[in-house]
């Protein structure tokens, strides 16, 4: 936690930021590197009856860590996919509830 779900972007073009971004993201964040999932998700995206290429966009799966931080991982995602020469990207967070998260069966409480 974080997990990152990417769309739009290949493995290729992430694999060379994916260290330097993780970095960034966990001091953000405060917490080790090993928090972190990226997952470039496989995508066919169709429009006015055609096959057309999937806009980049990055879900971040994660607990609330408050306005500021959010805003702080925002913009440093951002500037790193720009960085690879995507020219625009979106990003949304999806918030989870540390009692509605189990990992191996056991609550995050």
């Amino acid at each position: 936690m974080p997990q990152l779900l990417v769309r739009g972007i290949s493995p290729s073009q992430l694999v060379p930021i994916s260290t330097a971004l993780i970095e960034e993201l966990a001091a953000i964040c405060q917490c080790g590197t090993d928090n972190f999932t990226i997952d470039c998700l496989s995508t066919t995206s169709v429009f006015g009856g055609e096959q057309v290429p999937t806009y980049p966009f990055i879900e971040v799966g994660w607990f609330e860590r408050g306005q500021a931080i959010q805003d702080s991982f925002a913009a440093a995602l951002a500037r790193h996919v720009i960085s690879i020469g995507v020219p625009e990207v979106e990003i949304a967070f999806r918030m989870y509830q540390e009692s509605a998260y189990y990992i191996n069966g056991r609550s995050c409480t």
